[in-house]
């Protein structure tokens, strides 16, 4: 089973969203997608 990683809104760092992490993969994943506190859509990082 893929270990999931959360995406933290890089406005206000709510973290809204999980995926399945990446296999052999050095950087950060980076998604825009809605955030329901903001309001809006915005750039979403990989949180640890």
């Amino acid at each position: 089973m893929a270990r999931k990683v959360a995406l933290s809104c890089e406005k206000c760092g709510n973290r809204n969203y999980s995926v399945p992490e990446k296999a052999n993969s050095s950087e950060r994943l980076e998604f825009k997608k809605y955030c329901s506190h903001c309001n809006e859509h915005t750039v979403h990082k990989q949180t640890k």
